[in-house]
């Protein structure tokens, strides 16, 4: 990445990734009931890598699910006549399941909570939890991670760029000015 101060390269990306599967474990108790879902686009590479990692350290792999929150946000008449939905795959039933959302960037807080309303078609989970690479800030719902890689805090004229290799070809997060 040629523009913006690099905040993590490839190996403190895993780092992070791999502590908050350690975090998720914990939190849990293992795997059992435990359910991964990755909101499109970055947040389905991330849950890859973490489902990995909790893989590696429980042997056991928790379902893992993608979440397309198109047709759920707030914003829709702002982005464009037609929006383009990807589709969601969740892979199991949720119901009575502590389903974990994963997202690269937390912002304002409104695309969980368009993720969450998407996920409650899908079925009333036990508990829903959220994981995120980085907390930016200037939330405008009251809306928290209840797992966060790295605070980094913005101004409203800044952003944070996350590449993971799967859709952008590198691993690395940046703040761009």
């Amino acid at each position: 990445m040629t523009d913006g101060i690099v905040l993590m390269d490839g190996v403190m990306l895993e780092r992070t990734l791999k502590r908050i599967a350690h975090e998720i474990v914990e939190k849990n108790g293992g795997t059992e009931d435990l359910v991964l879902v990755g909101i499109k686009t970055r947040g389905v590479p991330m849950a890859s890598r973490i489902a990995n990692s909790i893989e590696t350290i429980e042997g056991a792999r928790p379902p893992l699910g993608s979440l397309d929150i198109t047709l759920y946000r707030d914003d829709l008449s702002q982005i464009g006549e037609v929006p383009t939905v990807k589709g969601s795959e969740i892979p199991c039933d949720i119901r009575d399941k502590n389903v974990v959302l994963l997202d690269d960037v937390l912002f304002t807080g409104r695309t969980v909570r368009a993720a969450i309303e998407a996920l409650l078609h899908f079925g009333r989970p036990r508990t829903v939890q959220l994981a995120v690479l980085i907390d930016r800030g200037h939330r405008e719902l009251p809306i928290r991670a209840d797992y966060v890689g790295k605070n980094v805090p913005t101004s409203l004229h800044e952003s944070i760029a996350v590449h993971f290799y799967e859709t952008d070809g590198e691993n690395c997060v940046a703040l761009i000015k």
